[in-house]
């Protein structure tokens, strides 16, 4: 494999999911650093509703309807673009692009999913790929499913020896049918204050803290708008918030942790994304022992799942004992140039533009390793 090679190389994003603008700034800054590496760049978006996107400016046609805006009458172009997106959303089986006649849809080395949360970065997007024979960045159907059901995930992490919160699953429809038996039976497994989040879901949409029943039954509510199926995880006293950064496939290595300091009460989506409140210490204060630690944890975490390509670990250290805590693994985590793993990597010697080739490169080496699986009999 020449790493040099120039490849055309397919950008997925935007996608079905309360993370949709989060997608469209990271694939912007990977569209940029993949261009300058010499490659060429096939824009695919996919609309809130789940149309695929290829002709035209495919960017600029979510970031009008994300918005809102409407384009100026005096560029037809962008107008005409708008109207075909909000058009589109009426044609409720639409999928893959459909070529007009004479077009055809275009050759492609690898795609990079640069698709957050659900129908992007759990599996199913992975899946069809997979179907497609088409090299892609990132982990495979296995790791981004379980890495994407918070409950799901914590199971293999038991099995794995890796310490977590004690935690409990409340389902949707058992909520709505008998709330106060949800309660008690949560009450019954973990102690206030708790963390109430959509098992399905990233960049702390829906998350919450309850230091109270009353608050508690509001944070199931809210959680229940994103997902039937509810997490609650028993608080880290005195935490430290601690992320860390793995690349890889088989030989994996992971970067300096980075400490997050937030400046709301926890990091929750405005903090991430709203406001510069939150401070981002890189590296993070950690003596070498605690170092060490998290960086063997999050590569066993990533291991665990059957990782490939990437994954940023979220841990929650205990200040006063010390005990670290795995909190999340994010199998596509967010890709923006101020986002924390790209930054832990610049921080570790590898620069945005370098990682991004890395990733191309480990896609196309994790396909080949798997063209030598025989598939007849």
């Amino acid at each position: 494999m020449n790493p040099r090679r120039s490849l055309r190389i397919g950008v997925i994003f935007g996608g079905r999911s309360s993370e949709h603008e989060v997608s469209l700034s990271s694939a912007g800054n990977v569209i940029d650093a993949l261009q300058k590496a010499g490659h060429t760049v096939v824009p695919i978006g996919i609309t809130p509703h789940g149309r695929w996107l290829t002709a035209g400016d495919p960017m600029r046609r979510l970031t009008f309807a994300t918005n809102g805006d409407a384009p100026a009458p005096s560029d037809p172009v962008a107008v005409e673009e708008k109207a075909d997106v909000d058009a589109s959303e009426t044609d409720k089986w639409a999928l893959l692009p459909r070529p007009t006649s004479g077009q055809q849809l275009p050759d492609i080395d690898v795609i990079f999913p640069v698709l957050h949360g659900p129908f992007g970065e759990d599996g199913t997007v992975q899946g069809l790929l997979e179907m497609a024979n088409i090299p892609y960045v990132g982990c495979g159907v296995l790791g981004s499913a379980v890495g994407m059901d918070k409950a799901v995930v914590r199971q293999i992490f038991t099995a794995a020896g890796i310490r977590q919160t004690p935690a409990c699953v409340v389902m949707r429809k058992a909520w709505q049918r008998e709330p106060n038996e949800a309660i008690a039976g949560v009450e019954n497994e973990v102690s206030y204050p708790l963390f109430v989040k959509p098992a399905n879901m990233g960049s702390s949409v829906g998350v919450s803290k309850a230091r109270t029943r009353a608050e508690l039954g509001d944070a199931i509510d809210l959680a229940c708008r994103y997902d039937r199926k509810v997490l609650v995880e028993q608080a880290v006293p005195n935490a430290r918030e601690i992320e860390i950064s793995v690349l890889g496939n088989d030989e994996v290595i992971a970067s300096v942790p980075g400490e997050i300091i937030p400046g709301a009460e926890f990091y929750d989506y405005s903090a991430k994304y709203l406001d510069d409140t939150s401070q981002l210490l890189i590296p993070a204060p950690l003596n070498p022992e605690l170092t060490a630690e998290v960086q063997e944890v999050a590569m066993r975490a990533f291991r665990a799942i059957d990782g490939s390509g990437l994954a940023r670990v979220d841990f929650l250290l205990d200040d006063r004992s010390g005990l670290l805590y795995l909190n999340e693994l994010n199998t596509m985590p967010g890709f923006t140039r101020i986002s924390m793993y790209p930054k832990l990597w610049e921080a570790s010697g590898i620069s945005y533009a370098e990682l991004v080739d890395r990733l191309v490169q480990l896609a196309l080496e994790r396909y080949e390793d798997k063209q030598q699986n025989q598939t007849t009999h």
